[in-house]
């Protein structure tokens, strides 16, 4: 496997050419995660990249929308390794990894980035081979191309839930079928509105309504993706230590989410003990801060490891290096 990052002071020294003579496919990777998870994110898209393009030598290009609120250092690193997102219409990618966001509005086009992203989503369509959404980034899809809204949920969808697969689609090809996948979203949009507009449900769940749908049209692909299998095995107790930190430190109200099986099955019943204490009137800092966070998200199991590489793997092997 070869994976290379495109830079934003690399653009200033080689060619369009010089990049795409060194890469059989090209990724842009438009990362709209806000600042707390901005680096945690690029981490795991790319080393799924990384381990899913096996024998394909890959270059990764990494945008950023502005209208994502942005601090100082997020901004700084942005401008130092991220390219500008006009970049990308004047040399299409191959392969396209639009991120989720986190929710801010009620109704997905007043999010304050929603005439870039859907811009985005419109000329993807045309122009790139294969496209994979993630969560906001998908309900936001399914809004442009199908007039289909997302759903509030009535409470957050968060946790490890067990899903089925469909073996016989070309993306699940390797994977078991059945196998575990986290979640982490306030919305969702019905599975029968997703069949009706002509996708194919890949992984889904009772629990959780599907996870991964895509369609086809004209050649190009188009993925779906409401969980998480980039995260890694702690993200999910990382949300949670920061939603609760939040409510202990009396900076939010509103109560956190512990996410479902979230750690391993020795942690878990002391985790509920935490949370139920806390949701409970407990909202002393101190027996928070108590709480071995570092040490219980080490030991987090990761049994959706193996299927996100696979999954991976699949999704860009589909996609022919250097056609179209």
């Amino acid at each position: 496997m070869t994976v290379r990052l495109a830079t934003a002071a690399a653009r200033h020294d080689s060619s369009v050419e010089d990049r795409r003579e060194s890469a059989h496919l090209t990724c842009a990777l438009v990362n709209n995660m806000p600042d707390g998870a901005f680096d945690a994110t690029e981490r795991q898209y790319v080393g799924l990249l990384e381990t899913g393009s096996e024998d394909i030598a890959l270059e990764v290009r990494r945008y950023a929308m502005s209208g994502v609120p942005r601090g100082a250092h997020t901004s700084a690193r942005i401008a130092e390794e991220y390219l500008p997102l006009a970049g990308v219409y004047l040399d299409p990618p191959d392969v396209l990894i639009v991120t989720g966001s986190n929710p801010v509005e009620v109704h997905i086009q007043d999010e304050p980035y929603w005439d870039d992203l859907a811009e985005l989503l419109t000329w993807s369509r045309k122009h790139v081979r294969s496209t994979l959404l993630s969560c906001l980034s998908a309900h936001a899809a399914l809004t442009v191309f199908d007039d289909i809204s997302r759903v509030r949920l009535p409470t957050k969808c968060t946790g490890v839930f067990a899903e089925r697969v469909a073996t016989t689609q070309p993306l699940a090809v390797g994977l078991e079928p059945e196998i575990l996948l986290p979640h982490s979203r306030w919305n969702s949009v019905p599975s029968e509105s997703l069949e009706d507009a002509g996708y194919e449900l890949v992984i889904r769940s009772d629990a959780t309504g599907w996870s991964v749908a895509s369609r086809r049209e004209e050649g190009r692909e188009l993925v779906l993706v409401q969980g998480h299998p980039e995260y890694d095995p702690s993200s999910l107790l990382r949300e949670y230590r920061r939603d609760a930190g939040r409510y202990v430190r009396h900076e939010r109200d509103d109560l956190p989410f512990l996410p479902y099986r979230c750690v391993s099955p020795e942690d878990w019943g002391p985790l509920e003990d935490l949370h139920r204490e806390i949701i409970n009137g407990d909202r002393g800092v101190l027996h928070f801060e108590r709480y071995p966070f570092d040490d219980v998200g080490a030991r987090a199991p990761w049994p959706w490891r193996s299927m996100a590489r696979r999954f991976y793997t699949n999704w860009l092997s589909s996609v022919e290096p250097g056609g179209e």
